[in-house]
């Protein structure tokens, strides 16, 4: 059994890598990026300008090119979703400047020019010495003193390779080479990926990736936890009343309940919750997990005040409620069915005949086989208590995990999309993994050889 867990935990980093390298290059190559939609309102700013006459606001060049070095779109994608990793380097760009030829030029004694240019922030300055077309040595400097060797370094981006990446940004239309000049570019490799931690920024809000998860986790997982407690604490029971009571007025009337309750929607519920118990009656508040003067209070000083923890469980009995009410039936009737099929097997039937009470053959013989197929799914629930409802968070206002993925998807936020998706992939996995330790725990008789 050792070496099966130790196999599946050297694949969980392989699949795992399949499964961002896949999704890395849909959200590459689909349509409709941050750059897209950047590219489309600078070309309706410059419509603007040209139809009013009026200064309407475009994207410069330069802010376009820093979007394709931040998302690494002027990379190839493999080299860039290496970039992601943080198994190559990436460029952080500390300054460009462009120069001319004629500009500030001192030539020596062996035919090499040299041109030094203060570069555009903090300025800093770059010393460039050329040979002809041949680029002999870029350095940046401090104070007159070359620091390169502590990492900083400079590379010369020439007319050709910039009238190029203007065309492939501009759909290969033809671009004037008389634009551009060579421009200095002074930056620090550095490694800033999945690897180091780092999940970049969310181009849509600014924030760190691994701040905006873990604050929306502490929600879902709330939620998520409460929502299988209450769910596994009232089914398994409930299912062996019914498997007990078949056929019976007790197990027809709550086999009609939890159906009921499974065909509703959850979204659709929290409306009409909504509607009745917060417009009409006024009982419990409209939106959000806490009141607005509880809302920067920590968890701990909550928990210390009695308003705080009564206003955040009214926050939470109509989303709950919602969450809770589709997830009866499943587990409901699986327990019962499992439980009927253990009582009627044989060694259970040998158990009753030999005198064991019905009350131990049910808990001492059926049950514990009854609980094999429900343990499988239980090493999903890790991922279940960080997913959320995104329909029941948008309903009721919650900003969790969930309806973050979602605005993600929708804004086309990249940095965002993959963040999210590497830990909601990562919980998957490890719940697979930790599905088949119960069901190795529950069944003795199941070896992983």
């Amino acid at each position: 059994m050792k070496a099966y867990f130790i196999r599946r935990l050297i694949l969980l980093p392989i699949t795992l890598l399949g499964i961002t390298l896949l999704v890395f290059f849909i959200t590459r190559f689909a349509p409709g990026g941050p750059l897209d939609k950047m590219l489309m309102s600078s070309a309706a700013s410059e419509d603007e300008k040209s139809s009013s006459g009026k200064g309407a606001s475009s994207y410069s060049d330069d802010e376009i090119e820093s979007m394709e070095e931040e998302f690494g779109i002027d990379k190839f994608w493999l080299h860039a979703y290496c970039q992601w990793l943080g198994v190559l380097p990436r460029e952080d760009y500390i300054s460009k400047s462009e120069y001319k030829a004629t500009n500030g030029m001192v030539k020596r004694d062996d035919g090499a020019e040299v041109v030094r240019l203060v570069l555009k922030g903090e300025d800093r300055i770059a010393e460039i010495t050329r040979k002809g077309d041949a680029l002999v040595r870029a350095v940046y400097l401090d104070d007159g003193e070359e620091i390169s060797e502590n990492g900083w370094q400079v590379r010369i981006e020439t007319p050709e390779s910039r009238k190029i990446r203007k065309e492939k940004r501009g759909n290969g239309e033809e671009v004037d080479i008389g634009k551009f000049s060579h421009r200095a570019v002074v930056y620090k490799p550095a490694f800033a990926g999945v690897f180091q931690g780092d999940l970049r920024n969310s181009n849509e809000y600014q924030d760190p990736v691994t701040s905006m998860i873990g604050d929306k986790i502490t929600i879902s997982l709330y939620f998520g936890i409460l929502t299988q407690m209450i769910i596994y604490g009232v089914c398994i029971p409930l299912g062996i009343l019914k498997a007990i009571k078949h056929r019976t007025f007790v197990d027809n009337v709550s086999s009609i309940l939890i159906f009921l309750g499974y065909s509703i929607p959850g979204f659709a519920l929290g409306a009409l919750l909504l509607s009745y118990f917060g417009v009409e009656k006024e009982i419990f508040p409209l939106f959000g997990l806490v009141s607005p003067e509880y809302e920067n209070l920590s968890f701990f000083e909550r928990l210390g005040n009695w308003e705080a923890v009564k206003d955040v469980f009214m926050h939470t009995v109509l989303p709950l409620t919602c969450y809770v009410i589709g997830g009866f039936a499943f587990t409901t009737m699986m327990m019962k069915n499992n439980l009927m099929d253990n009582l009627a097997a044989d060694y259970v039937r040998t158990a009753m005949a030999k005198g064991v009470p019905f009350k131990k053959a049910v808990f001492g013989h059926a049950f514990r086989n009854s609980m094999i197929p429900i343990a499988t799914g239980l090493g999903g629930l890790i991922s279940l208590f960080v997913g959320g409802s995104m329909l029941i968070e948008k309903v009721f206002d919650i900003n969790g995990f969930g309806l973050m993925q979602f605005s993600a998807v929708l804004t086309k936020d990249m940095p965002l999309i993959m963040g999210t998706l590497t830990f909601s992939a990562f919980l998957m996995l490890v719940g697979n993994i930790l599905s088949d330790v119960i069901v190795a725990l529950i069944d003795p008789r199941i070896k992983f050889n």
